[in-house]
């Protein structure tokens, strides 16, 4: 499935609240991690998905790449406030695989949300856990950790970034006009997405958190760059990934 290509906003200056920004994998490759417990393989493989069937895609795939493996147990976590959430043991005994994977997900907290003391909210991703069967039984405990541990694992040393919920700020400036406009908003530190050309002038349009003191201070600021003569108007609601850490 494609990957999308979003344009960055600047970071807030006030916090978001809940499902206005939230922590995902960072585009394109998958990332994984490889436990070994009592000679048992486990792989953890984290991926981005952007939907439900897209998760299963991926369930799909990694499990045709292993097939040779006796188990690929997964979970995946979808949306803003994480409202999609599914898990399977994939033949493990009941409890021990999917569940501790997805507790692995939700629980998962950044270094700086741990230092901060705030909890986790990592979305919009799909973990598969692939095990080879070392032949020692492990029990419901030894399961339970091997599993959640290597999703945890992976997790440690995954690329993160926000996404963040916005809003274009669209506005019309003459031909002659349009250069200076765009380079003072850039300058101001505001995201410009391509430009439009009409009979009538430049149509820009200035990508900004969906944040009201980020669009009262972006509408403040066009007033000043333009004297007051623009006409700002508000765009839907899109989300964008703000640059990795």
């Amino acid at each position: 499935m494609p990957h999308e290509a979003s344009a960055v906003p600047a970071a807030p200056t006030a916090p978001a609240g809940p499902g206005v920004s939230y922590t995902v994998l960072r585009f394109p490759a998958a990332h994984t991690a490889e436990l070994e417990v009592k000679r048992s393989r486990f792989l953890a493989v984290l991926t981005r998905v952007q939907s439900e069937a897209h998760a299963r895609e991926v369930i799909a795939e990694v499990a045709a790449r292993h097939r040779d493996a006796r188990h690929h147990c997964t979970a995946f976590v979808l949306g803003p406030t994480r409202d999609t959430a599914r898990s399977s043991d994939d033949g493990e005994p009941s409890g021990t695989a999917g569940m501790p994977m997805l507790q692995a997900l939700t629980q998962y907290a950044t270094p700086a949300q741990r230092a901060a003391g705030e909890p986790g909210d990592l979305s919009d991703v799909c973990a598969v856990v692939v095990r080879w069967f070392g032949g020692v039984k492990l029990g419901a405990g030894g399961l339970v950790r091997a599993y959640a541990g290597a999703v945890s694992a992976a997790l440690d040393t995954a690329p993160l970034t926000r996404r963040l919920r916005c809003r274009p700020l669209t506005l019309t400036a003459p031909h002659s006009d349009a250069g200076r406009v765009e380079a003072e908003i850039r300058a101001h530190g505001f995201t410009v997405l391509p430009t439009e050309y009409d009979a009538a002038g430049a149509v820009l349009h200035v990508l900004v958190p969906d944040l009201p003191p980020e669009l009262d201070a972006a509408r403040r600021a066009l007033a000043g760059i333009t004297s007051g003569a623009a006409d700002v108007r508000t765009g839907p609601v899109s989300w964008h990934d703000l640059p990795g850490d």
